[in-house]
């Protein structure tokens, strides 16, 4: 215990992110150890201060007049170009609003009417989270497509002339298992379909490319790794190339050429702005556009996230495998670097109860049924010797 104690204070030591907890609002390290901001990312410490003006000032003072004085009309644009670089996108092809299910349903059925006609088969992740499966499932009744659940390995032998859309985790939420984007989107193009995108695990923790692959739609959240807040704003991704044909099943006056004209008939905006629906979640929108100014820090990068998401997680697999007793856990998370996501899943058939007594002792992960103790790194706050807390403290409440 004493070696890997002193093997975390040296790599915090090192650490050229350590500087950047103090950006984030988090107990001191000897009183707790946060790894869930994979499900929610901690607060950053800027946040409330422009919530606050924004309540006071813009909408106390300002009024109506913030939604053109304030910058609030043209928020999702301006937010979503400040995503863009860290999925690797080029300005103007990302459009920030609604849920991450809602943004599912208008990639999908948005891809299907790319596909065009003979193609009515949609595929669907087969270790999906549960809700883009119910989207896949709709967006395929409102098409007339059926759809056929396929474990992202064996989609490239599935595609066929059918297939009309191909929906995938980057990151699969239960195991943390990454995919391998390029490949598989590559695979999918060939095939004359269209590539969709789940990147709520994997945006913010690791780069994604998502012009230099060639991926068609993609969708997010914020609340994770890019610590948006509860219920933050989503994004939707639409590729350039496409946007003059991506026809949104969901048409609103904000995606309209002439959203004042207040027209009968709709005409789609160009651009990204096809993406929009309806009135902008203000609050939360700019609630998320402060917590993204943590990139704009010179010592940040999307590389050094994933390099130290990968120390993080090497350095916790070998303090379980140091401190745990044998067979009582077994990691699900791959080994290989290249199919791991920032995350750790670890079986155990009492996992629920685990994790109960982890979080009584200040150790915050989650638990995902039946069995799986899921613990998510976020780089940008999280120590060595936290990571070896954790695992301490694992050891000690898993008996």
């Amino acid at each position: 215990m004493s070696d890997l104690r002193e093997r975390a204070r040296e790599l915090d030591a090192a650490d050229p992110l350590a500087a950047v907890r103090a950006d984030f609002v988090l107990d001191d390290p000897g009183d707790g150890v946060y790894l869930d901001g994979n499900s929610l990312g901690a607060l950053p410490a800027n946040v409330p201060g422009r919530l606050d003006d924004v309540v006071r000032r813009e909408w106390g003072q300002l009024r109506i007049r913030s939604w053109s004085e304030s910058g609030w009309w043209t928020a999702p644009e301006r937010i979503g170009d400040r995503i863009a670089p860290l999925v690797g996108a080029a300005p103007g092809q990302i459009v920030v609003g609604d849920s991450t299910s809602v943004n599912v349903f208008k990639a999908l059925v948005g891809a299907v009417r790319l596909a065009g006609e003979g193609r009515d088969e949609i595929l669907v992740d087969a270790a999906t989270f549960p809700t883009d499966g119910y989207i896949a499932a709709s967006a395929a009744r409102l098409t007339g497509c059926t759809v056929r659940a396929v474990a992202p390995g064996e989609v490239p032998g599935a595609l066929t002339s059918r297939t009309a859309a191909v929906l995938l985790n980057h990151v699969d939420y239960r195991t943390g298992r990454l995919h391998d984007l390029p490949s598989l989107t590559a695979a999918v193009r060939a095939a004359g379909a269209v590539s969709v995108w789940d990147l709520c695990h994997s945006a913010g923790a690791l780069p994604v490319g998502l012009d230099a692959h060639g991926v068609d739609l993609a969708v997010g959240c914020t609340y994770k790794f890019l610590n948006g807040g509860p219920g933050s704003p989503a994004y939707l991704y639409v590729r350039g190339a496409h946007q003059a044909a991506f026809d949104s099943p969901l048409p609103g006056w904000n995606s309209h050429a002439e959203p004042f004209g207040m027209r009968a008939e709709y005409e789609a905006a160009d651009g990204a702005v096809r993406g929009r629906v309806g009135t902008p979640d203000i609050l939360s929108m700019l609630a998320l556009e402060a917590a993204l100014e943590v990139w704009s820090r010179p010592d940040v990068s999307i590389a050094a996230v994933r390099a130290k998401s990968l120390a993080l997680t090497d350095f916790f697999l070998e303090c379980v495998e140091a401190y745990v007793p044998a067979g009582r856990v077994e990691a699900v998370t791959p080994v290989a670097h290249a199919e791991r996501g920032s995350q750790v899943a670890l079986r155990c058939a009492d996992a629920g109860a685990v994790m109960e007594r982890l979080v009584a002792a200040g150790v915050v992960g989650d638990y995902r049924a039946p069995d799986v103790l899921r613990f998510g790194f976020t780089p940008l706050y999280l120590g060595f010797a936290e990571v070896e807390r954790a695992a301490r403290v694992l050891a000690e409440t898993a008996g």
